[in-house]
C-alpha cells in the first residue's frame, strides 16, 4: 500500500482510502516556472502509483496566474491533464484528498506533499521533454533540483542508453518480470514514492544477468510509473 509523509506532520501516512474510493490529488502551483512544472510532475507520478494500485484518482490543478502555460508545459514533460479547480463543480465524494504543493508556498488543509525547488541555470527551451522529465525525477522531491548543462547531460546519457537497451532486449522472447524484481520496485514506490530508488533498481537490472525478455518487461513495467517512454525505439535500426 502506498505511503507518503505527510508535510504537515512529517509523519507517514496512508495515500490510499481504506474502501479504495476515489483519491482527489490536487497540485498548487503559483505559476509558470521550473518549480511550478516539478509540483505538476510529482503530482503525476503520484497518481500514476495511485492507479497501478488500483485507486481511482481525480487530478486538479490550482494556480494562481499563467494555467495556459502550465497545461502545456506539463504536456510536454508528459503530465497527464489536471482539471482546473475553477472550472469544476462540487466535490465528488472522494475517499481520500492529497495537496501537492511547493515548499513554503500553499497550506491547505489535509494530507500534504512538498515538492522542493528548481534552479534552472541552463536553457532548458530546447531540451528533450523525457530527458527534463528524467532530470527532475532523478533528485529526491525533497531536494532542490539543479537544472544545468551536467544535470541534463547526465539524464540523456541514461535515456539514450536504457532506450537502446529496451529496443535489444525486446528482440529476445519475452519472460516475466521476476518476483524479486517487482517486489523491489513496488516498495520503492510505496515507500513515499520513492521514485530515486525506482531508478537505482533499473539501474540494476541493466547491469545484471537476468534473461534479456525480463530486463525488457522490467523495464516496461516501472516506465507506467515514470512516463519516460522507455519503448519508444522499438523496431528502429540499431
Amino acid at each position: 500500500m502506498l505511503r507518503i509523509i505527510d508535510a504537515r506532520t512529517g509523519e507517514l501516512v496512508d495515500a490510499v482510502p481504506a474502501r479504495r474510493g476515489l483519491t482527489r490529488v490536487e497540485a498548487h502551483v503559483p505559476g509558470y516556472d521550473g518549480t511550478g512544472l516539478r509540483v505538476l510532475l510529482v503530482a503525476d507520478v503520484l497518481l500514476r502509483a495511485l492507479e497501478l494500485g488500483g485507486t481511482p484518482v481525480w487530478a486538479l490543478l490550482t494556480a494562481d496566474r499563467d494555467r495556459a502555460e502550465l497545461h502545456a508545459g506539463a504536456a510536454d514533460l508528459g503530465v497527464r491533464p489536471f482539471e482546473d479547480v475553477a472550472d469544476v463543480g462540487p466535490a465528488w465524494g472522494e475517499s481520500q484528498v492529497i495537496h501537492v504543493v511547493g515548499e513554503g508556498g500553499a497550506t491547505p488543509d489535509g494530507v500534504r506533499v512538498a515538492v522542493a525547488p528548481v534552479e534552472a541555470v541552463s536553457d532548458v527551451a530546447g531540451a528533450d521533454p523525457s530527458v527534463l522529465r528524467l532530470a527532475l525525477l532523478t533528485p529526491p522531491r525533497n531536494t532542490p533540483v539543479r537544472l544545468d548543462e551536467s544535470a541534463l547531460g547526465r539524464a540523456q546519457e541514461t535515456l539514450v542508453r536504457w532506450r537502446r537497451a529496451v529496443a535489444a532486449w525486446a528482440r529476445q522472447p519475452s519472460r516475466p518480470v521476476p518476483d524479486e524484481v517487482r517486489g523491489r520496485l513496488r516498495t520503492a514506490w510505496e515507500d513515499d514514492l520513492d521514485v530515486p530508488e525506482v531508478l537505482r533498481v533499473l539501474t540494476w537490472v541493466e547491469e545484471s544477468e537476468l534473461p534479456e525478455g525480463a530486463r525488457f518487461e522490467t523495464y516496461a513495467y516501472a516506465d507506467r510509473l515514470l512516463g519516460l517512454e522507455l519503448t519508444r525505439d522499438l523496431g528502429c535500426p540499431s
